[in-house]
């Protein structure tokens, strides 16, 4: 059974080995811890006032390179460009079933044994309710405050709900509008659709991939159903309202105790639970989504893509199932793509979540490993995949050059800020090649994919990026007003779980009630 470990797996580099290693790099610190915080984290995260609807800054530290450097765009396109230092390299030809019934054809590329595949996905979709940059030029140093976030900075779901059903009615039934409109693909549920395919859904990012969307399908499953719940339990009044407070806790819940787990250790949740929040700590009432998580440790679920998924168990016409790579050139401009993008309307194409999620019938898949290497098919994304539709269409040179934009710190710099041993030039000798001090001073992003890989053996985020990770997630919730978190904080799940009882709440027990679950479907 695949579950979440605080202790690191055996790799090639000890942490007994690293913290010797990093002895030279630690006595350079200048800032003591107590200097740290008075210098080294902002204002605005430090109690002054950041626009919720701006994106900030957590941590006050130099760029991690010299951005008049002519040559630096360069070095960074070329350090995740295809075939470059990050690709997996995953040998495509042999097709998106082979990869994943032989893993040992991309030896580059290794499956996570802690998590399962939908994780990813669930991550992706908790990204996409948090933070929507629209505006901020790639690759081009741009002021955070200055830039908006076109979500709402907390876990209230508003890429589902948008502004409700009085606000906006298109996504709502309107023979019922205290539910959600959905149609079906065919064979099951799919996403309300133009002509034109695209989703009627608040934020099109939710229709990039297969997974993304049937995810999204899945809450207005999930809401519909608290709807009927409440219903026949007597519910009077504003049943809307009384079902999107269910859905929101029963949300934050998962994220609280399954996702968050997961990614940053069992150990990290309780420590900011327990002991508060260091780092981000923005003024009661003002969340704001720093850059350091949008643009760079966050982002940490890219490494977690597969090339290819099965999607389903009998989705084809002769009830085989449904594999296809995440993207595939070959898919661009088909009615049904072969490949798993979204925009798209088929029979087949709806989520078997067996292959996701951990239903206890043996058809669970895993993600693949926190590490810095990134599957081959997100150096080619489609254009739909981007939102602001221009190149590079390679993903980690997207994600190199937002370093720019935001001026981001070396993770070295708040790997020391933070007082966490910080991996240093030995840990980067593929770097070196790009010159810019990159071994020494490098981009965040990579920063903390490599040190999940040295430190946990990629399981889950360590150091720099569990820190990051989990004093956002936490903070957002414990700075919400209407998070159960903050407001009823020994709240427990009401709703029923998959296996009987109440007061726990997984996403198996999600999708069971929203009856997407495997049994529903007769699978």
């Amino acid at each position: 059974m695949l579950k979440s470990s605080d202790d690191p797996p055996k790799s090639g580099l000890s942490r007994r080995g690293f913290l010797t290693g990093v002895g030279a790099g630690a006595a350079a610190l200048t800032l003591t811890p107590a200097e740290a915080l008075a210098k080294v984290v902002t204002t605005q995260a430090g109690g002054l006032a950041t626009s919720p609807d701006r994106f900030g800054r957590i941590f006050n530290i130099s760029p991690f390179a010299d951005f008049n450097a002519p040559t630096l765009r360069q070095a960074l396109m070329s350090m995740g460009r295809p075939g470059g230092v990050i690709d997996a390299l995953d040998p495509l030809q042999e097709g998106p079933i082979r990869l994943i019934t032989n893993p040992e054809l991309s030896p580059n590329n290794l499956d996570n044994a802690a998590q399962t595949a939908g994780i990813t996905f669930l991550g992706q979709f908790i990204d996409h309710d948090l933070t929507f940059d629209e505006t901020s030029p790639l690759g081009v140093p741009t002021a955070p405050e200055q830039s908006p976030n076109t979500r709402t900075p907390g876990l209230d779901l508003d890429t589902v709900y948008g502004g409700g059903p009085t606000a906006d009615p298109q996504y709502y039934n309107p023979s019922d509008p205290a539910k959600f409109r959905l149609e079906s693909g065919g064979r099951f549920e799919d996403l309300p659709r133009l002509p034109n395919r695209k989703a009627i859904i608040p934020d099109p990012r939710n229709d990039e991939n297969l997974m993304i969307s049937g995810m999204h399908a899945a809450f207005l499953l999930f809401h519909n159903r608290v709807v009927d719940h409440l219903r026949a339990s007597g519910q009077t009044g504003n049943v809307f309202e009384a079902a999107r407070q269910q859905v929101r806790w029963h949300y934050q819940w998962i994220i609280v105790r399954e996702f968050l787990p997961l990614i940053i250790g069992q150990t990290v949740v309780n420590d900011i639970m327990a002991n508060g929040r260091r780092f981000y700590r923005p003024a009661a009432g003002e969340q704001f989504i720093p850059v350091e998580f949008q643009g760079a440790a966050y982002r940490f679920g890219h490494s977690q893509v597969r090339p290819s998924y099965r999607a389903n168990l009998a989705g084809n016409a002769d009830n085989t199932p449904f594999f296809g790579f995440i993207f595939d050139p070959a898919g661009q401009g088909q009615t049904d793509p072969v490949d798993l993008r979204g925009q798209a309307r088929a029979p087949r194409r709806f989520i078997g979540w067996q292959t996701f999620f951990d239903f206890g019938d043996g058809e669970v898949r895993t993600n693949k490993r926190i590490d810095t290497k990134i599957s081959t098919p997100l150096f080619n994304l489609p254009l739909i995949a981007i939102p602001s539709g221009d190149a590079p269409t390679a993903l980690p040179q997207r994600n190199l050059l937002r370093h720019i934009t935001w001026s981001m710190p070396s993770g070295q710099n708040i790997a020391r800020a933070v007082g966490v041993p910080a991996l240093e030039s030995q840990h980067f000798p593929e770097l070196q090649q790009f010159g810019h001090g990159l071994p020494a001073s490098t981009p965040l992003w990579y920063y903390v994919l490599k040190e999940a890989e040295v430190l946990a053996g990629g399981t889950r985020l360590a150091g720099v990026g569990a820190r990051i990770v989990g004093e956002v997630f936490i903070g957002l919730l414990q700075l919400d007003a209407t998070s159960y978190l903050r407001t009823n904080p020994s709240w427990r799940p009401t709703l029923p779980r998959r296996t009987g009882g109440t007061g726990d709440f997984r996403m198996v027990d999600l999708l069971t009630f929203a009856r997407v679950d495997p049994a529903s479907r007769g699978q």
